[in-house]
């Protein structure tokens, strides 16, 4: 042994090695509990901003704050039809517009022609459509991409705020909420 050696203390030669297993776990940490890159609206609790839509299709209504203030509770949808999600999403939205909530849709940045090839083939689950052209609506509401659905209550209140795909095991929970919403 040299005399350099002899000097250096045993946890010495352990500390490259503890630096390393420390900083595996904190990139696994990561993976497994990832941060959430979902933006909450803080419009939840709140009357739907003020607005009004002309109509995104021929053959349904244009959209107003002033439509949900009939009683009922409703869920917004906020689709596109350039949205591949969206287009996943649309049977959920067919499940619960027939099974009788009440379905209604703002198309963000939308034409009409690639709307209507959207709703041919996707369905259409919607009661009414507003377009919104240069999203002013959807950032009113603290949207923060498409799809992006919200639970409105008989008042024109938001209750609840579903960021993303509503996959079909999410029906149940979303019911809940309209249900919750209609109290």
């Amino acid at each position: 042994m040299s005399g350099s050696d002899a000097k250096r203390p045993n946890w010495a030669l352990w500390l490259p090695l503890g630096l390393f297993i420390a900083l595996v776990a904190l990139v696994v940490i990561g993976l497994v509990n990832p941060a959430s890159r979902d933006v909450p609206s803080r419009m939840v609790g709140q009357k739907l901003p003020s607005f009004t839509l002309p109509a995104a299709t021929e053959d349904r209504a244009g959209l107003s704050d002033t439509d949900f203030r009939g009683g009922k509770p409703r869920l917004l949808n906020i689709f596109a039809s350039w949205c591949v999600p969206c287009a996943v999403e649309a049977p959920v939205l067919g499940i619960l517009a027939a099974r009788g909530w009440q379905v209604d849709g703002i198309a963000i940045r939308d034409d009409r022609a690639d709307l209507a090839a959207f709703l041919a083939r996707n369905g259409n689950p919607y009661t009414q459509i507003g377009a919104d052209e240069v999203s002013a609506v959807q950032m009113a509401m603290g949207s923060s991409g498409v799809p992006e659905s919200f639970i409105v209550d008989g008042q024109g209140v938001i209750r609840y705020q579903h960021i993303g795909v509503i996959m079909p095991n999410q029906m149940a929970m979303i019911e809940d909420k309209l249900r919750e919403a209609g109290k």
